[in-house]
């Protein structure tokens, strides 16, 4: 069965945003083995060098490197990675879990993801153009891994 690892950089507090997390990771329960893990975010002072977010981006860098299965399908969210459709992005789970038994999806910190990172990995994936709330995107993203294994299943959850 394949395994889905969400890693992100800070922690969500919100209870009503937990709460459909595990919703969605309830759901995909049929479909996979999926978790998410939360690394500590670096802290900054208030304005913060380009410097200091160069470092704390490294360190975090540090930190998701060392939670990724080796061999693992790694998918950078970043802003400027590829927009695709749902139905391309259920394309590209459905290939990667014909290479891999693990798909790991990046998620950043307030500043995003070190370059360095994003440049090892299998696929760079934007949501939008537009910046979204870290706790909101959680959920988001966990509604289309299901979204997707819901395509290619043939489920009527996608219309």
């Amino acid at each position: 069965m394949l395994r889905i690892k969400i890693i992100c950089v800070g922690k969500l507090k919100e209870r009503e945003y937990m709460a459909l997390c595990e919703e969605y990771r309830k759901r995909l329960s049929r479909f996979c083995r999926a978790e998410v893990v939360q690394l500590e975010e670096q802290r900054l002072p208030d304005r913060p060098s380009k410097a200091q977010i160069a470092d704390a981006l490294r360190r975090e860098s540090e930190l998701i490197r060392a939670v990724i299965p080796r061999g693992a399908y790694t998918v950078a969210l970043c802003v400027e990675g590829k927009g695709m459709t749902s139905e391309a992005f259920a394309g590209v789970m459905e290939n990667a879990g014909l290479t891999a038994d693990t798909v790991c999806f990046l998620v950043g910190g307030s500043h995003g993801l070190d370059e360095t990172l994003k440049r090892e990995v299998s696929l760079r994936l934007s949501f939008s153009a537009m910046t979204f709330p870290h706790h909101l995107f959680r959920v988001m993203l966990l509604e289309q891994i299901y979204r997707a294994f819901a395509i290619n299943s043939g489920s009527h959850y996608h219309k």
